[in-house]
């Protein structure tokens, strides 16, 4: 009886084997085997990140990026109205575009606002969804949208020089915030308007400067975190690859952040200003509260929230690196994660999506960064022409 069951098993065995190299040949030759899965201390299974861009993109594991929309050629600043479609300035084309979107697509893509100078900031006023504010290089307009209005100019801006995008965003006060950016590399300014913040109520009135001593300051955003105001901001050009850095500010009410005279941890630019002081002029500056890679040329920026995404990412920021153009190897073209404790304390750098400079050639440079609850981001692309759409795909078990 033993032998006779030892040798049903053995049978069992070999049927069970030829079936499964049966099965194998029917089903699965030729297949490519799935990325491995790794497991996290948790026992939480990480998928690999997955690239649908065609492009050389790393992606971290358990998240997807892909085209949201393209056909962009200059799209920078990015703003949902209150009926969920998408709105995109395009700053070398000189237009703002309506991107309708249905069950999360693009539908249909239109150039509502054309023939603008250099069209940059928007913002939806909370209080008002369907009242849009666009800022051109010289002024910034009211406009209410799906209507014939032609727009209400609100403030006038000055114009020329070398940076000339305006930046617009709704404070947490209700207040309407304008970022400024100098007229040149390095100089003394004859306009206080230049190189600095200012805010205004929504109808244009009480205008009057936030910050200042900030080069660039094209993007900013408020902390849910702490409540505080943060942005990015490019160091001078022509002192070398890595000098000085560029920086996020926490940037405050009356504060002078350094420009023209002072960078990093209140440097004094002696290859730019040549007087001669009792005092040290930097002291009393306000320094970054984050340096980051000289000319990375650090743009949009955005919270990342709790909802619908891993809590390891709470708190933290992710920060569009649009890239060198004057550096002798270039730096940036990628998302960058700065990650920060729940009491907004800087705890480190980290790349979150890397490759848009692949084989000594831009690909793409990321500029605003847009993050939802749910575990969606949208970043805009002004050289692909694109934007993409980045998922939390979350953990399995």
């Amino acid at each position: 009886m033993k032998i006779f069951l030892k040798n049903l098993v053995v049978v069992a065995a070999g049927v069970a084997i030829l079936y499964g190299i049966y099965f194998y040949q029917v089903n699965l030759r030729g297949e490519v085997p799935a990325a491995p899965k790794t497991s996290d201390n948790g026992g939480n299974i990480n998928k690999p990140g997955e690239n649908l861009t065609k492009m050389p993109l790393k992606v971290p594991d358990n998240f997807k990026i892909e085209i949201f929309a393209d056909k962009l050629p200059g799209a920078r600043v990015m703003a949902f109205d209150g009926f969920g479609n998408l709105w995109v300035s395009r700053t070398s084309a000189g237009v703002v575009t309506m991107l309708e979107i249905k069950s999360g697509k693009v539908v249909s893509q239109n150039d509502v606002l054309r023939k603008l100078n250099n069209p940059h900031g928007l913002a939806f006023d909370p209080q008002n969804s369907g009242a849009l504010y666009f800022a051109q290089e010289g002024k910034i307009t009211r406009i209410a949208t799906y209507s014939d209005d032609k727009g209400t100019k609100i403030a006038d801006l000055p114009a020329g020089g070398g940076h000339f995008t305006r930046t617009l965003k709704f404070g947490p006060d209700g207040r309407l915030y304008v970022s400024i950016g100098s007229s040149c590399n390095v100089c003394e300014e004859k306009d206080d308007r230049r190189a600095a913040i200012y805010s205004m109520k929504p109808d244009g009135s009480d205008f009057k400067q936030f910050a200042s001593g900030l080069r660039n300051t094209v993007f900013f955003d408020w902390s849910y975190v702490d409540g505080r105001m943060w942005g990015t901001d490019m160091g001078r050009d022509n002192l070398g690859d890595n000098t000085p850095p560029d920086e996020i500010n926490i940037l405050e009410e009356g504060k002078n952040y350094g420009w023209p005279i002072c960078y990093a941890q209140n440097v004094h630019d002696t290859a730019f200003d040549k007087k001669v002081y009792i005092q040290d002029p930097c002291n009393g500056k306000t320094p970054p509260a984050i340096e980051l890679q000289a000319h990375s040329a650090p743009l949009g920026l955005g919270f990342v929230p709790e909802e619908g995404w891993p809590e390891e990412y709470w708190y933290d920021l992710i920060v569009a690196f649009h890239g060198s153009w004057n550096r002798s190897e270039p730096t940036g073209y990628k998302l960058m994660r700065v990650k920060l404790d729940a009491k907004a304390n800087f705890e480190g750098l980290e790349d979150f999506i890397s490759g848009w400079f692949s084989q000594g050639t831009a690909l793409g440079r990321p500029v605003d960064v847009l993050i939802q609850p749910g575990g969606v981001m949208y970043v805009s692309d002004d050289k692909a022409g694109v934007i993409y759409k980045i998922n939390y795909q979350g953990r399995g078990n």
